[in-house]
């Protein structure tokens, strides 16, 4: 899958039309839109469980204008990456990402969207290694799980962003394919396990003696078939 280069991508927020920019109705802009982004309903493994429980009755995430979960990425402006992002599921990430509206903001929670967490080793195939791989990341929270007030104070951190408009996400430079194509030095003889599963080419089976020979079996001779 391809990645899209261009430094205007980490640009989430859509320049507003026209020669002239009111700068006081940006900053109410900002000030509606950091008390109040609709989160996409969105989890991939454990630390979504973490999520739920954030926006659960212990934590509430209402009070800070962050409870209207959206089930629908056309009417959420903000995704919580929560859990292990195996490559199989970067194709749907990326295209959640972009049908969301503009501005649109990206929180890594956990250790696997952050940088690959526990998953992160020489030879693995299966797993992104960070979600900024494929679409740009404003606030990462680490912790594997982070609590709900780890959440919290990264939906927080994240709301002072946006009201300073400080709204351009960070990507990597490393590719999607980093632990395969970009490993480092010492890694570089690092096998995957489907290589580790393979059987190992021992050595060359030693020659048998020939087998004796079958002496040659005489055809039957043929009846010829009466005439009428």
């Amino acid at each position: 899958m391809e990645i899209d280069k261009d430094p205007r991508f980490l640009n989430t927020e859509e320049p507003p039309p026209g020669l002239v920019s009111f700068f006081k109705l940006d900053k109410v802009l900002n000030l509606a839109r950091a008390h109040s982004p609709w989160p996409l309903t969105f989890g991939l493994a454990c630390c979504a469980i973490e999520f739920m429980a954030a926006g659960a009755s212990r934590f509430d995430l209402d009070r800070f204008g962050f409870g209207v979960a959206r089930p629908s990425p056309r009417q959420a402006d903000l995704m919580i990456v929560a859990g292990t992002i195996s490559r199989k599921m970067v194709p749907c990430i990326k295209t959640l990402y972009d049908q969301m509206p503009s501005p649109k903001y990206v929180i890594a929670f956990g250790g696997c969207a952050t940088a690959g967490g526990p998953f992160k080793y020489p030879g693995q195939y299966g797993i992104l290694e960070g979600i900024d791989k494929i679409i740009p990341v404003h606030v990462y929270v680490p912790g594997c799980p982070p609590r709900p007030e780890a959440l919290i104070a990264g939906i927080l951190e994240l709301q002072k962003l946006i009201k300073a408009g400080k709204t351009q996400g960070v990507m990597s430079p490393a590719v999607v394919a980093d632990s395969q194509d970009a490993r480092p030095a010492e890694y570089k003889n690092a096998i995957s396990r489907a290589d580790f599963r393979q059987p190992k080419a021992g050595p060359p089976p030693a020659d048998k003696p020939p087998a004796p020979p079958t002496a040659p079996v005489a055809a039957a001779p043929s009846t010829p078939s009466p005439s009428n």
